[in-house]
């Protein structure tokens, strides 16, 4: 079984505790005719080591069981994951404990007698927050894996010290943002620095390409619905509007939103409310919105091809990505980056990096931006890429000539050794004093690229 598969699989698997026999025996037939895959316990300890093995999607427990009750089993469940649903089962006489368990952080409870289908329907909600909770991890593990990796923020350059600055300040500020870049330049990477570097951390952050999905999906996915609010429609889901509640919503392409969810969107922004599909409920939302976009969103609201309120109304705060053709060195920093990480990944020695490549590295405009050069590194580092013949030198004499090259290699080692004058003259095979000397000569520091 795939890890996609193993995830769906354990998504779907539900425990259920009762210490009365009949009680597991009915319940686990209703469940398992409801198309869940159950696991039936008479004590809390038994399932508490199953459960901490192989997370399930949701936990039913009675309250009063032997040892461990269900109470205590909610506690040390989470301990562990606060977010796995535990929905509890009681007597008329628990129900003030049960009360003050969901206080506590319980999904929901069944006072007893209880029909099949409440339990089903509590059960199919718990599964779909759980759904959507191992959803935003995995998305929020690869956000964080990029801003360890920090490449959009990685290199010395001013255009990116001021970004990686205007990031964290705003972060601070409980505001929208929409963020503007070019494709590639690592706009998702700055959504996630603003809501991990914000008081929101905690909560979900919860992403949506506007331009990834079909105009029929995309109002239901972004509002939610109610079962049975049109064709198709056979269960309940919740929206990712909904699901952002006290966290981020990260909405990009933005300019793809089809016009008439704009308005809907507008609404969201302004009031704070939802209304899923399929119901008259308005629900309170409290969230932070960041939108992203590689279109002059202005220029669109002129041309009528985006609303121009949503647009004056996301405009609060604005986060410009630089291009990477305009943080000069830092090309080289984020090239050394990638061409080690693509070495590692599949495996290879990594490649030298000849003065025709850092040539091609300078002279390229680099249209695809961050992403661009990742896939150029790859290249690289499997030997796919022919390298570029460096730029005719300016004219002089043979001695200018030989001193320009010099000079700019030396600059180029010192650069890629973040100005570590032993590491750049290992790399270039020289004595340290001889590259000192040399340096002197061509008026460099190393301080000026650390």
């Amino acid at each position: 079984m795939s890890g996609s598969a193993d995830a769906r699989a354990a998504a779907e698997r539900v425990v259920f505790i009762d210490d009365e026999a009949d009680v597991r025996r009915a319940n686990g037939q209703s469940l398992e005719l409801a198309g869940f895959a159950v696991e039936a316990f008479a004590a809390a300890e038994p399932a508490l080591a199953a459960i901490l093995a192989a997370p399930p999607g949701a936990v039913i427990t009675d309250v009063r069981l032997p040892g461990l009750d269900g109470v205590g089993l909610l506690a040390r469940l989470h301990r562990v994951d606060p977010d796995l649903p535990v929905i509890l089962i009681t007597g008329h006489g628990d129900i003030g404990m049960a009360v003050a368990a969901m206080q506590g952080g319980a999904y929901d409870f069944l006072a007893k007698p209880y029909p099949a289908e409440a339990l089903i329907t509590s059960v199919r909600r718990a599964l779909e927050r759980r759904r959507l909770v191992m959803e935003n991890r995995t998305l929020r593990a690869r956000l964080d894996a990029a801003i360890e990796e920090d490449p959009a923020f990685l290199g010395a350059s001013p255009e990116i010290a001021g970004l990686r600055a205007l990031v964290r300040e705003v972060a601070k500020a409980d505001v929208d943002v929409l963020v503007f870049g070019e494709t590639g330049s690592g706009k998702e990477v700055v959504a996630g620095a603003l809501h991990r570097w914000s008081r929101r951390a905690e909560r979900n952050l919860v992403a949506m390409n506007c331009g990834a999905l079909p105009d029929s999906v995309v109002e239901s996915e972004l509002f939610g619905h109610e079962a049975g609010a049109f064709t198709g429609a056979l269960k309940r889901r919740v929206g990712r509007i909904e699901h952002a509640q006290g966290g981020t919503l990260f909405l990009d392409e933005i300019e793809s939103m089809p016009l008439p969810l704009q308005v809907k969107l507008l609404r969201v922004l302004q009031e704070r409310t939802v209304e899923p599909l399929g119901t008259n409920e308005v629900r309170p939302v409290d969230m932070r919105v960041v939108a992203a976009t590689k279109v002059d969103l202005g220029q669109a609201a002129a041309q009528g091809t985006f609303r121009d309120d949503l647009y004056h109304r996301l405009n609060v705060i604005t986060i410009t990505i630089p291009p990477l053709r305009d943080r000069g060195d830092d090309v080289l920093l984020l090239f050394q980056h990638f061409l080690r990480r693509a070495a590692e990944k599949f495996g290879r020695p990594m490649p030298p990096v000849t003065p025709a490549i850092r040539d091609h590295l300078r002279r390229h405009t680099w249209p695809g931006n961050v992403r661009e050069l990742g896939h150029f590194a790859e290249r690289c580092a499997l030997c796919l890429v022919a390298p570029p013949q460096p730029a005719a030198e300016a004219a002089g004499g043979l001695t200018e000539q030989v001193d320009r090259f010099e000079r700019q290699l030396i600059r180029d080692e010192l650069i890629m050794a973040g100005g570590d004058v032993r590491a750049a003259a290992e790399a270039l095979g020289l004595p340290r004093k001889t590259l000192y000397d040399k340096m002197a000569r061509h008026g460099l520091t190393p301080a000026d690229y650390r």
